[in-house]
């Protein structure tokens, strides 16, 4: 069988290290704190797929290889159970889930706008594709969760979840905080916004929730996804939040949570972290 997953975090963390753990990471552990935890992670999920968009090689494979025209919820949805998976699951059920990634990207290829080649398997878009994905992840807990989470422990969240993104090929992966920032500040002068990028922000912007008791708080979800946005970034989408509606839809957020928490307890998310013996 071929381990990419246990490979690469035996190849981080060491062989003993691996070895212990029935998944990829600790039944205890920051990652699978910050990913079992709901609302946060819808939030921080939405922010990371606005920001991975303004790539153009990483735009262009949506634009031409994806349904999120018609499915964008769909599309958060299978993204959201690669991540519970490769957080959750034992090895072999991450295993498993990267394996069938893989196979998807090889046949993920063609040209951007601008007429250079992209594939979904290229080692550089899939760093990007990961650091959009856990530096949203992780604001969205100091946001809502752990506003005083330490640096050290930030950093061990980055450097454990790098494996996850070495395992699908990626290479270079930033795996500190200042790596992170550092490599976001580069990768600025790569990243525009154009017709393509504006369509598909709309797009998933006016994605209703696929459940009717999350509707209401769709739009909710939406704000707090762009709000969770590097400024520049933000800025570059030309979805500039003013500080009062900021200040409305944190607070929304985080007086929603507990009601949120019940609906989804008896829900397939729950199911799914019970399922693959997350933390309640």
């Amino acid at each position: 069988m071929i381990t990419f997953l246990y490979d690469a975090m035996a190849s981080r963390l060491g062989e003993a290290r691996a070895a212990q753990n029935p998944g990829p990471f600790p039944l205890d552990g920051l990652v699978r704190n910050i990913h079992g935890d709901f609302t946060p992670m819808m939030c921080g999920g939405i922010s990371a797929l606005l920001l991975q968009m303004l790539h153009p090689l990483a735009l262009a494979g949506v634009w031409d290889h994806s349904s999120f025209r018609h499915d964008m919820v769909g599309r958060l949805r299978r993204t959201s159970d690669f991540i519970a998976t490769t957080s959750f699951g034992t090895f072999a059920q991450a295993e498993e889930a990267i394996a069938r990634v893989r196979r998807v990207h090889a046949n993920v290829r063609g040209h951007a706008a601008d007429g250079r080649p992209y594939s979904a398997d290229d080692p550089d878009l899939l760093t990007w594709v990961h650091v959009a994905e856990m530096s949203r992840f992780m604001a969205a807990h100091l946001r809502y969760r752990n506003p005083h989470l330490e640096r050290e422990s930030q950093d061990r969240y980055f450097f454990e979840t790098a494996c996850i993104a070495e395992a699908l090929g990626a290479r270079n992966v930033p795996d500190s905080c200042a790596a992170v920032e550092a490599y976001l500040d580069t990768k600025r002068r790569e990243l525009i916004c154009d017709e393509r990028t504006q369509e598909v922000v709309q797009v998933l912007l006016n994605a209703p929730p696929r459940h009717l008791i999350f509707r209401p708080a769709g739009a909710l979800f939406m704000r707090a996804g762009i709000d969770l946005l590097p400024e520049w970034a933000a800025n570059q989408l030309e979805l500039d939040m003013p500080r009062l509606q900021r200040q409305l839809v944190r607070a929304g957020i985080k007086s929603a949570m507990p009601m949120i928490s019940r609906a989804v307890r008896s829900g397939a998310y729950r199911r799914a972290l019970v399922r693959f013996q997350a933390r309640p």
